[in-house]
Order: C-alpha cells, then sequence, then structure tokens
C-alpha cells in the first residue's frame, strides 16, 4: 500500500490541531457579567441534559444493531463480522462529533453577547470561530476516522501486492460501509431528535410568549424561552454536526465503492488511486477550509456580514479546484474506465469541478429563496399584510417554487458528471462539493450561536445596540443555515446515485425495469416513504409544542408576578417536556428509515428494491428542499418586520397586525425547515448505505466472489499436492 493513504489522518490530526486552538481562543474571550454567565449555564446545563439522556438511548441501539451486525457476518460468506466494530467506531465518532460543536456553541453564544457591546466586527469573529470548530471537529474526525480505519482494513484483508480489484478489497469496503451506516444513523436520529426539542420549545415560546403575552421572544419572563435557546444547540449544532458528518463519510464511502471497479493498475499507488482519490480530496478540502476562515472578516458596523462568509465561502471552493487539478493530474493514470465507460484523469477534474459549481450554485439558490430583500421574502412580507391565511399561502408558493432552479442544477450536474466519468464521476462530483463541509458547517454554525447571543442581550436586558447587532449576525445566519441544507441535500442526491449504482453492481442485477408491476409498486411505496416520514416528524413537534404551551399558559397563571419580573418562571420543567418529548417522538421515524430496505429488500428482492430506493431519492430530495426554503423565507419574512419594512406606503413593525401574520409563517415553517426538511438528505443517504449492506444477502448472483476464492483455494492446493510430489521424486 502506497504511502500516500497515510496522508488521510495526518490532514484530519491537522484540522483538529487547528479546531483546538480556536476553541481555546474563543474560551478565553469575555463571557459577560454574572447574569449572562447564569443564563449561559442554564443553556449549556439543559443542552447537556438533553445529549445524555439521547445518548442513553441510542446506546441501547448501537450496541443491539452491532451485535445483529456481527451474526449477519457469520451467516452469509460475503459478510465479515468486524462491520460491527466499523459501525460502532462511526456511531461515536458521529455522536461526538455532534457534542465537538455543542460544547463550544454553548461557550461561543454568552461570548458573542459580550463582544456585541464593543463591535459587529469582534461579535462576527467570536461567533464564526465558534463555528469553525464544530466544522474542523466534524471534517477532522471524519477523516481521520474514515482514512485511520482504512488503513487498517487493508492491512487486515488485503495482503502485500494484491490486486486492489479482488475480493479482499471488496470485503474492507464493505466493512468500511459499517463505519457510514453507524454515522448516518446516529446522524438521523440526532437530527430528528434535535428538530423535536428546538421546534418545540420554539413554538411554545413564540404562541403564549410573542402572541398571547405580547412580549419579546427571549424575554426572560418566557418560561420556555431557556428551553428555545437550548434547543438552537441540540438541534441545529449538535444535530447538525452528526448530520453532516455523516453525510461527509457517506460521499467519501459512495466514491470508494466504484473507485474499486476501475481498472487502475497502471497507476503509481498499486491499484488503489481511485479508491484513495476521495479521501485525499476531503484531507484537500479541510486544508484550504482551514485557509478560507481567515478571510471571513468585516472593518466597520455598516460592512457586508454575508459578503465576509461568502468570501471565505468561496476562497475555499476555489482553492479546492484548483488543487484538484494537481491531484488528479498526479494520482490517476491517463486513461480508465468503469462498467465499459472509458475516460481520462481531466475528465475526473472537470467531473470535481462540476460537483464544486452545483454546490455553489444551490447555495446562490437557496440564498436568493431564503434572504432578507430578496423578491420571495418581499412576496411573503407584503402578503402578511392581508392576514395569517395570505402569509402561510405566500410561503407555501415560495417552497414550492424553489425546487425548480435546484433540481435543474441537478439534473445537469448528474447529466454533465456522468458524461464526464460515468457513474465514478457523479460519485467524484459529490466528493468534490462535499470538500469544504469544514467551511460550509462553519458558515452554517455560527447562525445558532448568533441566535443564542441575540437571546441572552433579550434576558439580560442589554442595551438596544447590542441586540441589533446580534439580529444582524442571526438573520444572516437563516440565510446560511438555509443555504447550508440545500448544499446538504444537493450532496444527498448525488451520492444517492453512486450508491444506488454500487447497489446494483453488488446485487447482482443489470437494470431496474419498471414496466414490471412489482418495481412499479416499489418505486411509489419508496415516493410516499418522505412524505410520511416528513409527517411524522412535525406531528411529533405539533404535539411536544402542544405540551409546550399548556406549561407556558400554566406558569403565567399560576405563578405570581411572572409579567412584573417578581415571580420566577419554572424554566426546568420546559427543558424536562421538550426533553422527553424528543427522545420519545424520533424512535418511529428511525425505524422507517432504517426498516424500510430491509423489509423490501429481503420480501421482494433487490430490483423492487432499487425501485424503491429511486422512489425514496426523488421524492426526499423535492420535499427537501421544498421544507427548507419555505421555512426558511417565512423566518426572514418574520425577522424583516423586526427591521420595519414598507407595506402600501406604511412602515409596519414588530407588533403590528402583519407582523403578528408572520409569526405564525414563522411558527409553520419551524419544524419544515428544522425538523422535517434537513432530514431527507439523511433518510436518502441511510436508506441507500442499508440498502448497500444488505445487498450481499439479497443478491441475485450470491457469494459469486466467495465461489471464486473457493476455486482459486482448490486450485492453489491441488498445486501444492503436484509441487510436494515432484520434490519427493528428485529426493
Amino acid at each position: 500500500m502506497n504511502s500516500i493513504v497515510y496522508l488521510v489522518p495526518a490532514l484530519g490530526i491537522l484540522g483538529l490541531i487547528v479546531m483546538i486552538m480556536k476553541s481555546s481562543w474563543v474560551s478565553k474571550q469575555d463571557a459577560g457579567d454574572d447574569n449572562m454567565k447564569v443564563l449561559a449555564g442554564y443553556i449549556a446545563d439543559g443542552a447537556m441534559a438533553f445529549l445524555k439522556a439521547e445518548w442513553k438511548v441510542l446506546g441501547y441501539f448501537v450496541v443491539i444493531a452491532a451485535i445483529l451486525l456481527a451474526y449477519s457476518g457469520t451467516l452469509v460468506p460475503d459478510s465479515h463480522p468486524t462491520i460491527a466494530i466499523a459501525f460502532v467506531i462511526g456511531a461515536v465518532l458521529s455522536a461526538f462529533a455532534g457534542w465537538v460543536g455543542m460544547n463550544i456553541a454553548t461557550k461561543a453564544n454568552v461570548r458573542t453577547t459580550q463582544a456585541a457591546r464593543t463591535s459587529l466586527a469582534q461579535a462576527l469573529k467570536v461567533s464564526f470561530n465558534g463555528g469553525a470548530v464544530m466544522g474542523l471537529g466534524v471534517a477532522g474526525l471524519a477523516v481521520l476516522g474514515l482514512g485511520s480505519l482504512f488503513i487498517v482494513l487493508v492491512q487486515i484483508f488485503v495482503p502485500e501486492g494484491a490486486a486492489a480489484t479482488g475480493l479482499e478489497m471488496k470485503t474492507a469496503i464493505e466493512v468500511l460501509a459499517g463505519f457510514s451506516l453507524g454515522a448516518e444513523s446516529i446522524a438521523l436520529f440526532a437530527r430528528v431528535g434535535g428538530g423535536i426539542y428546538t421546534k418545540a420549545a420554539d413554538v411554545g415560546a413564540d404562541l403564549v410568549g410573542k402572541v398571547e403575552a405580547g412580549i419579546p421572544e427571549d424575554d426572560v419572563r418566557n418560561p420556555a424561552t431557556i428551553a428555545d435557546n437550548v434547543g438552537d444547540n441540540v438541534g441545529d449544532v449538535a444535530g447538525m454536526g452528526a448530520d453532516l458528518f455523516g453525510s461527509y463519510v457517506a460521499t467519501i464511502l459512495a466514491t470508494m465503492v466504484l473507485g474499486q471497479e476501475i481498472d487502475a493498475s497502471a497507476d503509481a499507488f498499486g491499484g488503489f488511486s481511485p479508491i484513495l482519490l476521495p479521501m485525499i480530496i476531503a484531507g484537500m478540502g479541510l486544508v484550504f477550509s482551514i485557509v478560507g476562515t481567515f478571510f471571513v472578516r468585516i472593518k466597520s458596523e455598516t460592512s457586508s456580514v454575508q459578503a465576509a462568509l461568502n468570501m471565505g465561502n468561496w476562497s475555499s471552493i476555489f482553492l479546492t479546484g484548483v488543487g484538484s487539478f494537481f491531484l488528479v493530474k498526479y494520482m490517476l493514470p491517463a486513461s480508465l474506465s468503469i462498467r465499459g465507460y472509458e475516460f481520462t484523469n481531466m475528465d475526473v477534474f472537470y467531473a470535481i469541478l462540476l460537483g464544486l459549481v452545483v454546490g455553489a450554485l444551490m447555495s446562490i439558490v437557496t440564498e436568493y429563496y431564503t434572504a432578507m430583500g430578496k423578491k420571495p421574502v418581499n412576496s411573503i412580507v407584503q402578503q402578511s399584510s392581508t392576514g395569517h391565511a395570505t402569509n402561510i399561502i405566500g410561503g407555501l408558493s415560495v417552497g414550492m417554487e424553489s425546487t425548480v432552479l435546484p433540481i435543474l442544477i441537478l439534473a445537469a450536474g448528474i447529466y454533465g458528471s456522468f458524461s464526464f466519468a460515468g457513474l465514478y464521476g457523479v460519485a467524484i462530483a459529490a466528493a468534490g462539493m462535499m470538500a469544504t463541509t469544514a467551511m460550509q458547517l462553519a458558515i452554517d454554525a455560527f447562525g445558532p450561536i448568533a441566535d443564542n447571543a441575540g437571546g441572552i442581550a433579550e434576558m439580560s436586558g442589554l442595551p438596544k445596540e447590542v441586540r441589533e447587532r446580534t439580529d444582524n449576525l442571526d438573520a444572516v445566519g437563516n440565510t446560511t443555515a438555509a443555504a447550508g441544507k440545500g448544499f446538504a441535500i444537493a450532496s444527498a442526491a448525488l451520492t444517492a446515485l453512486a450508491l444506488f449504482a454500487a447497489f446494483v453492481g453488488v446485487a447482482g442485477i443489470d437494470s431496474i425495469d419498471i414496466y414490471k408491476a412489482d418495481v412499479l409498486a416499489g418505486l411509489f411505496v419508496g415516493g410516499m416513504i418522505p412524505f410520511i416520514f416528513s409527517s411524522l416528524a412535525i406531528a411529533a413537534v405539533g404535539r411536544a409544542a402542544m405540551d409546550m404551551v399548556n406549561e407556558v399558559r400554566r406558569q403565567f397563571k399560576e405563578i405570581p408576578g411572572i409579567m412584573e419580573y417578581k415571580g420566577k418562571p419554572e424554566y426546568d420543567k420546559c427543558v424536562a417536556i421538550s426533553t422527553k418529548a424528543s427522545i420519545r417522538e424520533m424512535m418511529l421515524p428511525g425505524a422507517i428509515a432504517l426498516l424500510t430496505p430491509i423489509i423490501v429488500g429481503f420480501s421482494f428482492g433487490p430490483e423492487v428494491l432499487g425501485g424503491t430506493l429511486a422512489g425514496i431519492t426523488v421524492s426526499g430530495v423535492l420535499m427537501g428542499i421544498f421544507q427548507n426554503n419555505a421555512g426558511g423565507a417565512w423566518d426572514n419574512a418574520k425577522k424583516s418586520f423586526e427591521k420595519g419594512v414598507e407595506i402600501n406606503g406604511k412602515m409596519e413593525y414588530k407588533g403590528s397586525e402583519p407582523h403578528k401574520a408572520s409569526v405564525t409563517g414563522d411558527t409553520v415553517g419551524d419544524p419544515f425547515k428544522d425538523t422535517s426538511g434537513p432530514s431527507m438528505n439523511i433518510l436518502i443517504k441511510l436508506t441507500s448505505i442499508v440498502a448497500l449492506i444488505i445487498a450481499p444477502h439479497i443478491s441475485e448472483k450470491p457469494h459469486t466472489a466467495s465461489i471464486d476464492q473457493q476455486l482459486n483455494e482448490q486450485t492453489a492446493k491441488e498445486i501444492s499436492v503436484k509441487v510436494e510430489k515432484v520434490l519427493e521424486k528428485v529426493k
């Protein structure tokens, strides 16, 4: 095995070192006065209480799933029991990635509030560095974990000098799929559970606090305000960290699976180059994301925060594109082929470049549909003037319209990348898109930190200009969060196609014929899955929010003096409601994602399962884009009123009737953009990974590789016997 593979975990370690340095810098910043520290402590304690409760439940799941995986490996020769170990490692690192983000976010929020007392530039510096800690932690852990595990598996399964396309490498890659399965499983539960938590608290705080009591969103008198701020951390930070960790790993794995089918025996890496390339690109993207963080800065109060973030994002994308050219030329041989499709190493570079362009365009389109001041959000603002119903209609319309351009971009990306380098081109395009995950996540994570900072400023009664600065950051954070979710769903579409292609190969089927009744039925069932998944997630938010609303109303009624700042709200009871509800409600949606491919695959075979996966992918991508963008647009329409907007020649502000209509729209959009919408990309990838892992068990050409291996062993024994007879005659 060529020594370049050791560069992968080394780059992961580099990312973690920079993460530790940035985390140390954030922790050393001023945390404000004692009151601010107490409020931040409530948020941190609530977030950690949720994680402990969630990890306890998920711990049982991981142990049971690992036992089943190990046992299934002993039943089918094509599977290996060590997949269970890889599964546990992936699950643990995914959970740890979420904890890294949440831990720094609960420190950075109050420090951002204190920094906002001095300047917008300093507040951005603290909040973005807090987000960068999460981005570098997630990417660093993924690169380190995946690279290290790959090295160990190759040492175990692939003898020195063995071909990279042999049975042993296939076994190593299959075991590596367990790592991705563990990461995606935890990501799904973390994203759904965290999303239910945060939106139950947010909806309860909004409906009773802002609409009924007429107090600000983060008023210290609102019993649900601490739970709301805790939710920003467990949903938008810890959940998002686990989410993108799983997405990052699944994208690299999909490319590696297809890379093993490429004949690259002429390369300088023992035939490993197509398999190693996606991991090296991920490590390179991590380094360039570190470089990009230094470009995120502003000079004055009037500087554009969005422009500063875009500068960091575009610089990391540009550097990754340039670096990919030299990397591809160095690693890949001039001519390659996969499944009869011939291409060159430059075609691979063009596919990577196309993936970067697709990711950038998806972010631009998402920003257009969700940013304040743009036509889509302004249309919702205008429709708020005629009431709650027209606000809802406007948001739904924007969300549905916002699917058109992203789907056309994705379709062009899939067609173009396939034209360049076949199915490997599609996969490597996704790997290129995900290469700058560290920067994307840093930009994404700074939003919840800024949101918490604004809440602490409100609860602490700080001067108006402090809240204006945090609101400035928060409004941009809403847009970047929506863009990040659009980026994730785009990567899901490309990665799912790559995993789908790998599944078809492993399952031993040549095509998926929708003229067959059972396959068409599977296609329809798959198209339904994202809808029932979303329904369960949104309904869970609704039930939990009802409990929260009733609790907040009870406290306003039974605790004397709350509105006069004399009575102290019972924050812990609201935190407990969200925690219990999220843990309880996350189980059924998670079970659907994990069990659907298993039930369909073993009951009806690989071709029907292929149709089901196709339905889940197409329907899930559309649902994800629609819900993410509709929710983001509703949110920023509400924030537009908080800054003041002109409707029919009249300025409307917070507290006006149009603003109340926008609050309703934002409340409806909350579970869209923070619970069910962002879960779609995990649903798509997780079902594909489960299908890939069970493919050898349901293959229409079972155990072909094992039979070949047995024949080779038999031939080797016959040769050995003949050699021994010759030696005896010589003696």
